[in-house]
C-alpha cells in the first residue's frame, strides 16, 4: 500500500509548493481500501485528511484501519490543523509512514501524539522514495537553502550555443517538453539579467499542463531588467536581486509587479555583484524549496564555483557544433584533481537526445 501513497504522492508533484508532496492511503483490517489522497494546495488540506475525507464521501467508517503516509504526519497548527489529531480523532488504530518530517515544528512530534493515543507506529517503508519526491523541502529545512538544479541544453561537444549565441534550437522538441515538466515541479527558474537581455524569455511553463506557474528569480546586478520584458507576468511572482540599486528603476520594476532585493556582495571587490549564497539563503527564507536554474555559462560558472549547485539536468543532443558557448565558465584548471566531482543518477534517451542527471556528491545526505 506504500507503494500507493507514494504514486499518489507523484501526483502532486506539480501542486503542493511549499509544503511537502505527501500521499495517505486508508485500508481496513481485511485490506479494503477505504479512502486515499494527496497533499492539495498550500493552504488546502493534507494528505491525511484528504483521506479521511475520501472515506467518508463513500461511507467507510476508518475506526480500526491502517493508514499508509509518504511522510510523517504534522502535529503543529499552520495554514491548517495538524493531521496526526485528525487521525486520532478518525479512530485510526496503525500509521505507517515513510520517514520523519525535518521540520522542526513537526520532527517526531507527530509519531510521539499518534503513539501517546495509543496507536501503533510503523517508519521506514518507502523512505528513499519519499525523501527523493520531497528533496527541496529536506534541504531547506536541514540547511536552510533551496535545492539546486541546473538545466543545461549542448550538443555532444559540449556547446550550449554557437560564437554568435545562436541556441534556439540545440536538442528536439521533446527534450524542450521534458525540459519544462523539470520547470513545472520547481518552485522557482532562476536566470541572469545576460539571458533577458540576450533571448528575452518568459521563462515560464507552457509545453505541459501545470495548476500553478513557479516563481521566478534573476540576478540583475545593476537592474538592467527592460521594463518591456517579457518575464513579466501577471500574477507571478519576480524577485530580482541586485548589488547596486538605482532607486527610479526600483520604483519602476516594482511597478511593474517585481520584487527587487538588494544584495550586494559582503567580500572586498564584490561589492557590485550579487552575494549568491546570501540570495539562495534568502530565497529559502521566502519557503522556496526547489531552484531550477536556465542561465547562461557565467552566471552558471559563478554558481558551480561557489558550490551552490546540488545537481546538474543535461540534455545532450547527438550533434557537433565546434567552437562555441560551453555549459559552465569555469577554471581553466591545471590538475585532474580540481574537477568538479559528480554521480550520474540516471540516464534516459528523450526523443533522440540523452537526458543526464548528475549530483553533487553527499549533498542528499540528510
Amino acid at each position: 500500500m506504500m507503494d500507493r501513497a507514494l504514486a499518489l504522492a507523484t501526483q502532486a508533484l506539480r501542486l503542493t509548493s511549499p509544503n511537502p508532496r505527501v500521499g495517505c492511503v486508508i485500508v481496513a483490517a481485511d485490506g479494503q481500501l477505504l479512502g486515499q489522497g494527496h497533499t492539495q494546495r498550500a493552504g488546502g488540506p493534507h494528505a491525511e485528511i484528504v483521506a479521511l475525507q475520501d472515506a467518508a464521501a463513500k461511507g467507510h467508517a476508518v475506526r480500526g484501519a491502517t493508514a499508509y503516509v509518504t511522510l510523517e504526519p504534522c502535529a503543529h497548527q499552520g495554514r491548517t490543523g495538524p493531521c496526526c489529531d485528525a487521525l486520532v480523532a478518525a479512530g485510526i488504530a496503525r500509521v505507517v509512514a515513510s520517514i520523519q518530517d525535518p521540520n522542526p515544528k513537526v520532527a517526531g512530534q507527530g509519531f510521539a501524539r499518534l503513539r501517546a493515543a495509543g496507536i501503533e507506529v510503523e517508519i521506514g517503508p518507502g523512505a528513499a522514495e519519499s525523501r527523493e519526491l520531497n528533496i527541496g523541502f529536506f534541504n531547506r529545512m536541514v540547511r536552510q537553502t533551496p535545492w539546486v538544479r541546473m538545466k543545461i541544453a549542448a550538443s555532444l561537444d559540449g556547446q550550449t550555443a554557437l560564437e554568435n549565441g545562436t541556441s534556439q534550437w540545440i536538442t528536439s522538441e521533446a527534450a524542450r517538453t521534458d525540459g519544462h515538466a523539470w520547470r513545472a515541479r520547481a518552485c522557482a527558474v532562476l536566470t541572469g539579467i545576460g539571458t533577458v537581455l540576450e533571448d528575452d524569455p518568459r521563462l515560464d511553463v507552457r509545453l505541459v499542463e501545470t495548476p500553478r506557474q513557479p516563481q521566478l528569480v534573476v540576478v540583475d546586478s545593476r537592474l538592467d531588467t527592460p521594463l518591456d520584458a517579457k518575464l513579466f507576468i501577471p500574477g507571478r511572482q519576480l524577485f530580482i536581486y541586485a548589488a547596486v540599486i538605482n532607486e527610479a528603476k526600483k520604483t519602476a520594476l516594482q511597478a511593474k509587479g517585481a520584487t527587487v532585493i538588494h544584495c550586494p556582495g559582503r567580500q572586498p571587490g564584490t561589492e557590485n555583484k550579487v552575494d549568491l549564497a546570501a540570495m539562495l539563503q534568502d530565497l529559502a527564507r521566502r519557503e522556496i524549496n526547489e531552484v531550477h536554474v536556465e542561465a547562461g555559462h557565467k552566471l552558471n560558472g559563478s554558481l558551480v564555483r561557489e558550490g551552490l549547485v546540488d545537481e546538474f539536468l543535461v540534455y545532450l543532443a547527438p550533434k557537433l557544433l565546434g567552437a562555441g558557448q560551453g555549459m559552465v565558465n569555469i577554471g581553466p584548471f591545471t590538475a585532474l584533481a580540481q574537477a568538479v566531482a559528480l554521480e550520474f543518477r540516471d540516464t534516459t534517451l528523450i526523443g533522440p537526445d540523452l537526458r543526464l542527471l548528475a549530483r553533487i556528491p553527499g549533498r542528499d545526505s540528510f
